[in-house]
């Protein structure tokens, strides 16, 4: 009797809690939310079975998409083998060095003339459980990056949404407005994965507009104390500003900041704009103990 041989390709069963878009007509709606790509290098991070990467390796320019599952990277490189605007790299997100992959390359740079990255898209189904640490470094990088659609959980993306004064505004809202405009597309039901997850998911487009300069705090290490300082004030919700930080700094000098920027000292974070919470950072580093 001959043996039957099986033309279906294997599924990889999931390792690191992975739930892989399954739906072609949500993936088309992601694609398309991430504009025309014809002239962009596209980063996808998590391309998992290839629905999103088989559509944009038809349409950018270029496509580099970082999968960390050695399985899956191999699959990848097989299907997209024939594409020469594609390459896959198999590796964790969070450890790729931005800086080699899209800033300067050695001996092309020309003295005296200032390098401006090219604007690079993002695309990806990011992993539940490291979402906020993926954004954290995709805004640490920012630079490089034009904007982003990405598929997380309900739940983070009504965090990241969220505005001063809700429930869900936290730090990773802040941070996430400091960098970025963020726009709530759609929700994904769990059959649009497999497996399915036990939550909903929503897809997200974050413009890049940094507003540091807008809110005064320039760049490099004061931007650096700024998400310090934001850490800090949300680093216990339930408690308000002044107990918040009055262990970082002189009551005196808290006091005097507190006054200068508007801000009452039984205020919690999450009630603070991004005006008012730079207003009393700005008035906390240019204070003086005892002022």
């Amino acid at each position: 009797m001959p043996k039957v041989v099986s033309t279906r390709r294997p599924q990889h069963k999931p390792k690191l809690g992975q739930h892989f878009l399954a739906s072609d007509s949500y993936a088309a709606q992601i694609v398309e939310a991430l504009g025309d790509v014809s002239q962009n290098t596209v980063l996808e991070i998590g391309p998992g079975r290839g629905v999103l990467t088989s559509l944009l390796a038809k349409h950018a320019r270029r496509l580099i998409a970082v999968e960390l599952d050695r399985v899956l990277a191999a699959q990848l490189r097989l299907r997209f083998g024939m594409f020469s605007n594609v390459e896959i790299i198999e590796a964790d997100i969070l450890s790729i060095d931005f800086d080699s992959l899209f800033g300067p390359k050695p001996g092309l740079r020309r003295p005296g003339i200032e390098f401006r990255p090219e604007p690079v898209k993002v695309i990806g189904n990011l992993p539940y459980y490291i979402t906020s640490d993926i954004l954290l470094r995709l805004f640490d990088y920012s630079k490089y990056f034009e904007s982003l659609v990405i598929l997380v959980q309900r739940e983070v993306a009504d965090r990241i949404a969220a505005k001063p004064g809700s429930r869900d505004y936290g730090l990773l809202s802040a941070t996430a407005q400091l960098h970025a405009r963020v726009e709530k597309l759609f929700t994904l039901l769990p059959g649009a994965f497999s497996p399915p997850p036990k939550v909903h998911s929503a897809a997200l487009r974050l413009t890049i507009a940094p507003r540091q300069k807008e809110l005064g705090l320039g760049g490099g290490a004061s931007e650096e104390g700024f998400i310090d300082f934001l850490k800090l004030s949300f680093g216990q919700k339930r408690k308000t500003l002044w107990n918040n930080l009055k262990s970082n700094f002189p009551e005196p000098r808290l006091r005097a900041a507190l006054a200068e920027a508007g801000v009452k000292p039984e205020a919690r974070a999450e009630t603070l704009s991004l005006e008012e919470s730079a207003a009393l950072f700005r008035a906390l580093r240019d204070g003086r103990d005892g002022s």
